[in-house]
């Protein structure tokens, strides 16, 4: 029935490519899904809750619940149009079938349960499709356990009750405390369902298959709804939105947080050690989030997403953390459960060490996004003003310190991103105290700080040899790409030198490519950087260079976007392989290509 070659994705050694996933969410969990129809990450109720499914990080012992033919297949997967509700078409020798899938929603919010949804329509010929739910046991530290009730069979894991609901069409063939398998024959026009419904220290709602699967279509209506209400109608409005998306991905909705990142433990480089947890919300990710659903004119989402970093900064202080979980608490430290991790790629992390470091680039962020948002024409309560007013003082007292840098590494330096983003601070204070926004008290002395601030990076950050801004003072010509990020420092203090970094930049961390790595050096250890390449896009656009802004952004999008991806993008894209790397779906990565197009409708 089908002439095409019938090539089933493969695995290595158990593991799926990081760029072959696509990922399903409803505003506060996020499932990410094979080619072959195997859910290997997710982890519920919550985005940094322990992982059911993780298959992702150890193919021997890790959860997954995977649907399959039982012979030569190929795939073909599309969000449906505007919604993040997945499609994906499996077609054999003998026939075709369609899975919708969805984390269900309803259109006044999420669930009260956690509703992973497979709906799965017969469209030609005959298939066998066989199911294997095998749960997690969060690197051997819970055991599964089954109950029969008059509802179904519940089985436990630790705090979380789950239920996998079927229609009748479904034979299970095996079953025990860990595992199910089971198996279904498609016809024409068959039409079949199967859900997984999981709650945490609650009782567990048994809905009917019928409002199950309507709610497939209902989440798909909200999808929808939300993307038709964004206003952005500027340049590569379809990349855009499909990014707004993917951003919605991590918006947590219980609090308004914003995740870095739905995964752990993905690596930057096969291998290596930079293998970190990005399940919690910083401080630089979500502000740069805001600054995108600014671009999107998603009010609800910028609203709650400010509200939630204001709110959880005058609880912990004007010492900023770099980040926070998503209920706004400290960080755990690291831990490093006994995974294989992805590839080999050790070490496996929960936690994040970051939250210790200081990170001065974070006030130039806060308040530069505050000046955005006010722009927006939204309005400062008085608590928030008083805080902004706060971390200004904070940034004017503090500047002169080393840090660990935008890049969080282990040596502190005097990094030359963090001195601009510090006068970034001053100068977004300076403005808005001018406007009445915060307390204009310390306006004078803002100003003179702002001032010290530039001649200290003119003094002491340019190099005449290597005519760029360096990573840092004394650095042996060594650059750091996320001076994309700092454009209106370089607007306004000082226009050529900046042009000249970018040059620089493009050059030797790109190697002429709009492909970048994140700093001189950093390519023995890890792949280009996404959101550097659209940062740079932006920068250029926005220092008058938009031709040269054009032809990256071209370059980008083909880079990325070929081979069928579904533009779910992890941190980092491997040119020498062509494979993607770290976690997904990253938000720097999707925030990046929406302010890159926005610069150049803004700059055309």
């Amino acid at each position: 029935m089908n002439n095409q070659v019938l090539n089933s994705p493969m695995r290595e050694d158990g593991f799926a490519r990081l760029g072959d996933y696509a990922a399903i969410g409803e505003g506060r969990s996020v499932a990410l899904i094979a080619p072959d129809g195997a859910i290997d990450w997710w982890c519920a109720p919550d985005l940094d809750s322990p992982p059911l499914f993780d298959r992702l990080l150890d193919p021997e012992i890790g959860g997954f619940f995977q649907i399959e033919p039982s012979s030569d297949y190929r795939t073909e997967r599309v969000y449906r149009p505007d919604s993040n509700v997945l499609e994906t078409r499996f077609f054999t020798q003998s026939g075709s079938v369609l899975i919708t899938e969805s984390l269900n929603s309803t259109l006044a919010g999420r669930l009260p349960w956690s509703e992973l949804a497979r709906r799965v329509e017969g469209v030609e010929g005959e298939v066998e499709l066989i199911l294997t739910l095998r749960f997690g046991t969060v690197a051997e530290t819970r055991s599964p356990w089954r109950d029969s009730t008059g509802q179904g069979d519940v089985y436990h894991l630790g705090d979380l009750m789950a239920m996998l609901r079927t229609s009748e069409d479904w034979i299970v063939t095996e079953r025990d405390d860990g595992m199910i398998r089971a198996t279904l024959h498609t016809r024409p026009a068959s039409r079949s369902l199967i859900a997984l419904l999981v709650t945490e220290r609650e009782p567990l709602a048994v809905p009917d298959l019928t409002a199950i699967d309507s709610r497939i279509e209902t989440s798909h209506t909200a999808w929808r709804d939300w993307t038709h209400s964004l206003s952005y109608t500027g340049r590569y409005a379809c990349h855009v939105r499909r990014s707004a998306l993917s951003l919605k991905f991590l918006w947590y909705s219980p609090t308004g947080a914003l995740a870095a990142a739905a995964t752990t433990s993905l690596p930057e480089g096969i291998g290596g050690e930079k293998n970190y947890d990005y399940r919690y919300a910083w401080v630089r990710d979500a502000c740069l989030i805001i600054k995108s659903f600014v671009f999107l004119g998603a009010l609800e989402d910028c609203k709650a997403a400010f509200s939630w970093l204001s709110k959880t900064i005058i609880r912990h202080g004007t010492k900023l953390r770099a980040c926070y979980t998503l209920e706004g608490g400290e960080v755990p430290a690291e831990s490093y459960p006994p995974l294989r991790g992805y590839q080999h790629s050790l070490p496996v992390r929960i936690g994040n060490n970051a939250r210790d470091q200081v990170q001065l680039s974070m006030y130039g962020d806060m308040l530069a996004t505050a000046e955005l948002f006010i722009r927006a024409g939204h309005i400062l309560d008085l608590e928030t003003s008083r805080m902004l007013g706060e971390l200004a003082n904070y940034c004017a007292d503090q500047w002169r310190q080393k840090d660990s840098g935008i890049w969080e590494l282990p040596e502190e330096q005097h990094y030359t991103h963090s001195k601009m983003a510090c006068w970034l601070a001053l100068d977004s204070a300076v403005t808005l105290a001018q406007a009445k926004h915060i307390e204009p008290t310390w306006v004078e002395r803002w100003e003179r700080e702002r001032d010290r601030m530039s001649e200290w990076i003119e003094a002491h950050c340019w190099s005449e040899d290597k005519q760029a801004y360096l990573f840092y003072p004394h650095s042996e010509g060594k650059l750091d790409a996320s001076l994309a990020l700092v454009h209106h420092y370089g607007n306004t203090v000082n226009p050529q030198r900046m042009r000249a970094t970018y040059r620089a930049i493009q050059q030797d961390l790109g190697h002429g490519s709009a492909m970048l790595y994140r700093y001189t050096g950093a390519e023995q250890e890890e792949s280009t950087f996404v959101a550097c390449s659209f940062w740079l896009v932006e920068a250029l656009a926005a220092m008058g260079e938009a031709g040269q802004a054009e032809k990256s952004m071209e370059e980008i999008l083909d880079k990325l976007c070929q081979r069928g991806n579904v533009e779910t993008f992890n941190e980092m894209f491997d040119v020498r392989s062509g494979e993607w790397r770290g976690n997904m779906p990253q938000g720097l990565s999707h925030l990046a290509l929406i302010c890159a197009a926005q610069a150049l409708t803004d700059h055309a």
